[in-house]
């Protein structure tokens, strides 16, 4: 199939006689425009630029209006952009397909109404139930004047993003390795909503097919020689905590069974063409009456994210899945830069599909994460009998999870001014991923909690860096709400870094969070924002793109529970207007309410 795409729909006033023959160049003009705005800033995941399409004729009227959709429908189009200049017949133009994510720009000028069309097609769209997102530049423009203003292109390009994400999710799958880890509740995978809401399927792999591959050899040998060889030059072993510790060829097995479990959880979500030329042993064919090649195993599950267990029925007597997971979430391996696999610890899907959001409107790595303790300035002072200062004075939330994390939360990628960030993944350098290296450890394994072993990645977040922590919800009666909070990561002076993180566990990657705090209740101080954390779990990802992701929620028509963006930067379809302008967050809950899942 298709990958998905945007179409533009150039919408004309369809009287003909001269004044639609006199819109054509206008019209043309707008939607050539939009397209290559999108074209230069919106991206699938794999870096490529994100398609538009554009109708192959303006419409003016329901005959070009389905002519545009019968086009629309081989091009795999998941949003459509209409664009006018001027007035148009509402209910006959406007897009009418239930399934796509609708935005209408009317041109702000003079010489022909097109903020009365957007007007009249922004009612039509709510009375049909048909949401749609309204775009109205602020200033008057000439008519002859075909660039975008700056507030016009902002809209687009959220618009554009949020629906290149809904787009690219739908029809692929959440491939969870195992079941319900220790009883987490995000890790209950509730197929229902995947499929209502989001258009995922969701599907469920054994852990014992791990070891079934391990056993029978099916992964790419080659590949796995380049890897453990890469392993073992740029992966420095850290701090063995554990008071009796293993001796050294079961400690060189682990290695080499961690990054075959890579291999193998990787194929098993997205699949490996060279799986098919992998001949089976003499065993392995006796016992699976397979010989030619591992045919079914190399097609995948066609996931765009997945989970693993872990903990307990397998991290009892198998290495544990933290270099699995560190690995396949970081924009680099042993082939080099690499897109990022959102694999979810504890096979918590919840958490898995906040970084899946974050990556597909950003492009960077995610950072999964336990939220695990909040410092108060007076806690801190007590422990290590220094007061913390700057963004830390208030108080900080430790973030940490058993060596899970993207090693780009390191914060050793630099752009070229020399600043810390974390990079879209396709921008990755050898020079990034060396830094990143430099600076993590794997630690065997805690076997107070992993008695089966494995590595777990250690490192701090060495950089101040702008971040979004965002987290997906089921609430019984209400469905799946969005919580995030913008912040920054913050860099603590050894003193405090090193009593506090030696207090949790030494072996495990760190990040210090601070969110922005306002006069919302939830954000009236660092405390405030983890008492109303809705799970054990948060998703990091780098910049602050909470207006992005409080779009996209509205697009899938998940309410957002808890944010800290201002209210004049939320983007939300126009109807949501009718619900009332005086609370944003009830009349938000209650069109989410309304209309009801996407794919319903």
């Amino acid at each position: 199939m298709f990958r998905a795409k945007i179409g533009i729909r150039p919408i004309i006033d369809g009287r003909w006689g001269g004044v639609r023959e006199g819109l054509e160049e206008k019209t043309g003009a707008m939607a050539k425009a939009a397209k290559a705005l999108i074209e230069a800033n919106v991206f699938y995941s794999d870096g490529t630029p994100f398609e538009c399409v554009i109708s192959p004729c303006t419409i003016g009227g329901g005959a070009e209006a389905a002519k545009c959709a019968e086009f629309f429908s081989t091009q795999n189009v998941c949003a459509t952009l209409s664009v006018t200049p001027c007035w148009c017949y509402g209910s006959e133009t406007m897009d009418m397909d239930p399934l796509t994510i609708k935005a209408v720009w009317g041109f702000n000028g003079t010489e022909r109404p097109g903020a009365v069309y957007l007007a009249a097609v922004m009612a039509a769209h709510a009375q049909k139930g048909l949401p749609a997102f309204s775009i109205y530049g602020r200033d008057v423009q000439d008519l002859n004047d075909n660039s975008i203003p700056a507030d016009v292109e902002e809209k687009i390009l959220r618009f554009a993003r949020a629906a290149a994400a809904v787009g690219q999710i739908k029809g692929k799958s959440y491939v969870g390795i195992g079941a319900v880890s220790m009883g987490i509740a995000g890790s209950i995978c509730d197929a229902a909503f995947m499929q209502k809401y989001l258009g995922l399927r969701a599907e469920w792999v054994d852990m014992s097919e791990v070891t079934r591959r391990v056993e029978f050899n099916i992964f790419d040998h080659e590949e796995f020689e380049k890897a453990l060889a890469w392993a073992k030059k740029n992966c420095k072993e850290g701090y063995d905590k554990n008071a009796k510790q293993k001796p050294r060829d079961r400690k060189d097995w682990e290695w080499e069974f961690v990054i075959k479990m890579t291999l193998i959880c990787r194929d098993i979500l997205i699949g490996n063409e060279k799986l098919n030329a992998v001949c089976a042993t003499d065993e392995a064919s006796i016992r699976s009456g397979i010989s030619d090649g591992w045919h079914e195993e190399a097609l995948g599950r066609n996931a765009i994210l997945g989970g693993f267990q872990g903990q307990r029925q397998w991290t009892d007597f198998m290495p544990n899945c933290d270099f699995t997971e560190a690995i396949l979430n970081s924009s680099f391996d042993w082939n080099g830069k690499k897109e990022p696999l959102i694999f979810a610890t504890e096979n918590d899907g919840l958490n898995g599909l906040a970084m899946l959001a974050g990556k597909l409107l950003t492009g960077t790595a995610s950072v999964f994460a336990d939220v695990r303790t909040y410092w108060s300035p007076e806690a801190v002072e007590r422990v290590t009998g220094v007061k913390p200062d700057g963004l830390a004075a208030g108080g900080f939330i430790h973030l940490i999870n058993s060596g899970a994390a993207a090693l780009d939360a390191t914060g050793m990628s630099k752009d070229t001014g020399g600043n810390a960030v974390i990079k879209k993944w396709w921008d990755v350098n050898n020079k990034d991923i060396e830094a990143m290296l430099s600076v993590t450890e794997w630690c065997p394994a805690d076997t107070g909690y992993f008695r089966g072993g494995g590595y777990s990645s250690q490192f701090k977040t060495r950089a101040q860096m702008p971040v979004t922590m965002i987290r997906f919800n089921l609430v019984d009666g209400i469905g799946p709400v969005l919580q995030l909070a913008e912040g920054y990561t913050v860099i603590l002076p050894d003193e405090i870094h090193n009593k506090l993180d030696k207090r949790t566990d030494p072996t495990w990657p760190t990040t210090w969070f601070v969110p922005n705090t306002n006069e919302k209740c939830a954000f009236k101080d660092v405390y405030s924002v983890m008492a109303n954390w809705g799970a054990n779990h948060g998703s990091l990802t780098y910049g602050h793109i909470g207006k992005d992701l409080i779009t996209l929620a509205s697009m899938l028509r998940i309410p957002v529970a808890m944010h800290n963006v201002p209210d004049e930067a939320i983007y939300r379809p126009h109807a949501w207007a009718a619900f009332g302008t005086g609370d944003l967050e009830s009349a938000d809950y209650r069109a989410c309410n309304t209309y009801g899942p996407l794919y319903r």
